[in-house]
């Protein structure tokens, strides 16, 4: 006979999972080349360097989002599109690693804003971080 336990009477640690998942379907590993559920091609993960010029008084192109209090980094949250940003491949998603050599992967959102703002030439490091859709909630 099947009888549920009182909570009260489990022995400590009590750990609840969450329901099961089924997993994908399966895909014959001949068909996974040019599966896009097995894509191998890793090299958008990599850091790349951006180059913006910035003529005073013109705009960036992109905003940001995060920074210190966030504890995740600085993100590109929007880029204009046909801007100098976006022609360049800065694209959302995009995590700022450094700008002009300064580390932005724990600094102050204001810090972050002022550096970008004043420079006159910009040379970003970033890299594409897939996973900002999930983070930006928490920006």
């Amino acid at each position: 006979m099947d009888q549920k336990i009182p909570y009260d009477d489990y022995q400590l640690p009590v750990v609840f999972l969450p329901s099961y998942e089924n997993p994908p379907a399966w895909v014959p590993p001949q068909d996974r080349i040019n599966h896009p559920d097995y894509n191998n091609e890793l090299t958008q993960f990599l850091p790349r360097t951006i180059v913006l010029q910035k003529p005073p008084g013109a705009q960036l192109g992109f905003n940001i989002r995060g920074g210190k209090a966030s504890q995740l980094g600085i993100f590109i949250s929007k880029v204009v599109p046909d801007s100098d940003a976006h022609r360049a491949g800065l694209q959302e998603g995009d995590q700022v690693l450094s700008v002009n050599e300064v580390d932005f992967q724990d600094i102050e959102h204001s810090k972050a804003v002022e550096i970008l703002k004043t420079a006159r030439e910009i040379l970003m490091r970033v890299r594409y971080f897939p996973y900002s859709e999930f983070c930006r909630s928490f920006l």
